[in-house]
């Protein structure tokens, strides 16, 4: 029991030194930086709570640490464009700390049955349960690249059959907007949110044209650029529509082919590992057993 109170003063420590050098490093409101440039003294700063500002500065901290890790801020905002989630920079990183907390957490009870069934000392101990830490912020990145990856996939798989729609619109009469809008209202999935948004930001005053390469620049997918890009010339060179769009649909089809051919080629490969390192060898023993155990019987 005396590991495990030396352990849990260690980590109370380390968790008061990094809020105590945080409040040091608290920065001064806007107003107060501001009010001795416009020769007021008496500029009353607006009541933020300590807890606030101290998780505010704790926060910048952690994301300072981050970005020497890979999650910078401006990844993690094409990320969250990409997803298209009110979340901000600010929330996410709220978030991390929350998952870094949870880490601890974990980690410190972990160390602590191991402390005490193992005797392990608390200084390893303690370097463990920081890395639990670090890595409950790096696990929820982490999240957030692979709900990116699920959409872009789903964005492939659709746009296909959006686009081949979208022809069909088209062709019968009605205008690329009023075409996309149909399609918006009639169909469900990550491609029809990205054209609501879209339509979204003509209505706020954007041009087709532009809102057409922010969609292909948000979502950063080869595909979908080259769909978003050739329906833009198209709009502006006054190209059948009808036609570029079913084109665009067997690019984006044979497209889609291509990669699944490659997905099944890296799975095959994949799937030899098993084979060669655990039926090979049992295939070799069952064929060599019978001759090894004759020659250890002596029998001729």
């Amino acid at each position: 029991m005396s590991t495990v109170g030396a352990l849990a003063g260690l980590v109370v420590a380390f968790g008061l030194l990094l809020v105590g050098s945080a409040w040091r490093r608290r920065r001064p409101t806007f107003a107060e930086r501001v009010a001795p440039y416009v020769g007021r003294r008496d500029v009353t700063p607006i009541p933020v709570s300590a807890t606030s500002r101290l998780l505010a500065t704790v926060s910048r901290d952690l994301a300072r640490w981050l970005d020497h890790l890979g999650s910078t801020a401006p990844s993690v905002r094409r990320r969250l464009a990409v997803l298209g989630t009110p979340l901000t920079l600010e929330g996410f990183r709220l978030e991390q700390m929350v998952w870094s907390c949870l880490g601890l957490a974990a980690g410190l009870v972990a160390g602590g049955v191991l402390t005490v069934t193992r005797g392990l000392s608390p200084v390893p101990v303690l370097v463990a349960v920081v890395l639990c830490g670090l890595g409950g912020a790096l696990l929820r990145d982490r999240a957030l690249s692979r709900a990116v990856e699920r959409k872009r996939a789903r964005v492939v798989a659709e746009l296909p059959t959006v686009a081949e729609l979208l022809a069909l619109a088209v062709g019968a009469g009605e205008s690329p907007v009023a075409a996309m809008d149909r399609v918006a209202r009639s169909t469900e999935g990550a491609l029809s949110q990205e054209l609501r948004r879209t339509l979204a930001e003509m209505r706020a005053g954007a041009s087709l044209t532009s809102a057409l390469t922010s969609l292909g620049t948000r979502i950063d997918l080869p595909p979908l650029a080259r769909f978003t890009e050739g329906l833009a010339v198209a709009v502006e060179r006054g190209s059948p529509v009808a036609d570029v769009l079913r084109a665009q649909a067997g690019d984006a089809r044979d497209a889609a082919r291509q990669e699944l051919m490659e997905s099944g080629g890296k799975r095959e490969i994949a799937m030899l590992v098993p084979v060669v390192t655990l039926i090979l060898p049992l295939t070799v023993l069952f064929a060599l057993f019978p001759g090894i155990a004759l020659l250890e019987s002596g029998l001729p």
